[in-house]
């Protein structure tokens, strides 16, 4: 028996501290199928797995995140988890986390407590209100996220496994939403998980059951149909136009849309000129070949930009319709988020079309880096900013339903809050990627310097079209450079041209804007110019994808070796000029012998030299 006793306390005393608790976490919930994207994005798959798993650890418990002295036992229940799918997959070395990650967050807030003592009273309300109902479509999830988007926590949590960021998704989901995490909708909407369903083993009359539940339930929704036709029928529609609403408007893309309805926030004509003080000078904080963007307050006292179309028309609708479904139908902390929207024809001011987006008061990168101010961005904020940026793409590609291209990644079109996270904006020229489709063919439409060649010589448009222009502002970011300029003989220099010319004789660090304050390691810079480069290489096949560049930039992976590139492929300023008045948009001109390109956007060309003299700071309407 002594012996016994003995061998039981060395075996028990020979373990991990972490190994001697019981993890609190419940990894069960995720299910027993393989996740769709664990093929395609494993490390972004882990990361939303375990948010969701800590959103219910939250509802159970009140805590935000598990013991430290049970961190290496959840992570042994997770790794035991992912083995069904790959056992040779170790989730710690393959994305960079180390044991105690899992236990870390926001080094001030641990508790629901915590949190509810940090946000706004008014913000809690908002967020239990639209966020209190089925997540499973894009207009209640848009609706539930930008009620807590603006949320400001303090607190340094770079390098844990989970973010501030995260927190209000994992608070959301835990006690906002009545259905809680591990709802199919509200996992899809705050997590970007599609939960598998289990296989039905219920006997017959349980299905009989839900087969009579099902029809009465329809029978009710029908009948609640009918009622609220009836009391809008009998509704004066003047009154009705004068008050802030929730409607339903189907929306047309002319290119492969996608076909559902969208229920926003649909404001008044009288309340948007309220808001803006009938659209006064003072109050414009943008222009460009859109129209103009505006300040303005709402009711309840949020500050918010209306983005007004210009010279509209009844034809104009399909342009706007389209902005307004892209960004309706994205959901995420580094994506502009839209509150509502303003449609309508008036006696006095014609057609108008306006789009009421959250205020990003920090400006655009553009604004920092080429701004008169001459403050320059130090490296932890150049780093959050290209990262950010790089999420908000991955999401876009990875994470919406279809994917969806971007096609003007500039950085006049990367907004910055006053943390300095990144928004990415304007989407007027994103294009709906059918699921299957390796590439579209399109009138091409963008920004000269920031076009990727294979889509402006051809037409040829895909996910990695948006990576070559995140290469540029890439590199725009880290050199303080801008895309194109020109040289001592008057002649276009391109941005990624000199990049290269450095890398390829080993000057890395060169490419480094002079006298950045606070520098990071010569590691990580000559890191961050590789991944730049490699994004803009000029053909398609040797640019990585936005989820691998996120990996790259997150862990310790290697950046792969850059292949050799073709000539400059920027032909003088005259070929260009010569090529765009013959050609008009999307043209192939080579008369020197490079490989060049010119194009012109959708838009007139006299919007567009606008667009570039002016910018953005809000909401980029370029």
């Amino acid at each position: 028996m002594n012996l016994f006793l003995f061998f039981f306390l060395s075996l028990s005393l020979s373990l991990p501290l972490g190994l001697a608790a019981t993890c609190p976490l419940n990894f069960t919930i995720l299910g027993t199928w393989k996740p769709s994207s664990f093929d395609s994005s494993r490390c972004q798959f882990i990361s939303q797995a375990i948010r969701l798993v800590q959103s219910d650890y939250l509802r159970r418990s009140g805590y935000f995140l598990a013991p430290i002295n049970a961190s290496a036992y959840c992570w042994q229940q997770f790794q035991s988890y992912v083995n069904r799918f790959d056992p040779t997959y170790d989730i710690r070395s393959s994305c960079g986390y180390q044991t105690s990650s899992i236990s870390q967050g926001c080094a001030n807030v641990t508790t629901k407590q915590d949190f509810e003592n940090m946000v706004p009273r008014s913000t809690l309300d908002k967020m239990r209100n639209s966020c209190n109902q089925s997540l499973e479509n894009n207009s209640p999830c848009a609706l539930c996220t930008s009620s807590f988007s603006t949320i400001p926590l303090l607190g340094n949590s770079l390098g844990n496994l989970t973010d501030c960021t995260d927190y209000p998704s994992i608070y959301a989901a835990a006690f906002a939403n009545r259905f809680g995490p591990t709802d199919p909708g509200t996992a899809k909407c705050l997590f970007a998980l599609q939960l598998s369903s289990q296989p039905s083993t219920a006997p017959k009359r349980r299905k009989l059951l839900i087969a009579v539940v099902s029809a009465v339930s329809l029978l009710v929704l029908l009948l609640l149909a009918l009622a609220f036709w009836l009391y809008c029928n009998f509704q004066d529609k003047a009154a009705r136009d004068k008050d802030v609403r929730v409607a339903e408007i189907a929306l047309v893309s002319g290119l492969d849309s996608m076909d559902h309805s969208t229920t926003l926030i649909r404001f008044t004509f009288d309340d948007v000129k309220k808001a803006t003080k009938n659209f006064s000078r003072d109050n414009i904080i943008g222009r460009g070949g859109y129209g103009n963007v505006y300040k303005g307050f709402l009711p309840d006292g949020s500050e918010v930009a209306f983005k007004r179309f210009k010279n509209c028309s009844a034809s104009g609708d399909a342009s706007f319709t389209h902005e307004v479904e892209v960004i309706a139908s994205v959901r995420h902390v580094n994506l502009v988020a839209l509150r509502g929207y303003c449609s309508v024809t008036t006696r006095l001011e014609g057609y108008q079309r306006i789009i009421v987006c959250d205020m990003v008061k920090n400006g655009s990168l553009h604004d920092h880096l080429f701004g008169p101010n001459g403050v320059k961005l130090s490296w932890p904020i150049r780093q959050r900013i290209a990262l950010g940026t790089a999420r908000g793409l991955a999401y876009l590609h990875y994470g919406a339903q279809p994917a969806i291209i971007h096609r003007d990644i500039k950085a006049s079109n990367i907004l910055l809050d006053d943390k300095f996270e990144a928004k990415v904006a304007d989407f007027g020229l994103a294009k709906f990627n059918p699921e299957g489709m390796t590439h579209m063919s399109t009138r091409v439409a963008g920004t000269m310097g920031y076009v990727a060649p294979e889509y402006a010589l051809y037409g040829q448009l895909t996910e990695r079209s948006d990576v070559f222009s995140y290469g540029v502002v890439l590199l725009e970011l880290l050199s303080g450079r801008k895309a194109l300029q020109t040289n001592n003989d008057g002649q276009p220099s391109a941005l990624t041209d000199w990049a290269w010319s450095l890398v390829r004789t080993g000057k890395a660090l060169d490419v480094i804007e002079d006298r950045m304050p606070q520098p990071g390691s010569e590691q990580v810079l000559e890191k961050y110019v590789l991944i730049a480069v490699l994004c803009s290489h000029p053909q398609l096949y040797a640019r990585p994808t936005m989820d691998q560049v996120v990996k790259m930039m997150e862990t310790d992976e290697s950046v792969p070796s850059i292949p050799e590139r073709p000539l400059s492929f920027v032909a003088g300023r005259l070929d260009i000029e010569r090529s765009v008045s013959s050609s008009g948009s999307g043209h192939l001109s080579s008369p020197t012998g490079y490989q060049s390109y010119t194009i012109e956007t959708d838009r007139q060309s006299s919007n567009s030299r606008e667009e570039r003299s002016s910018g953005s700071r809000i909401l980029s309407t370029d």
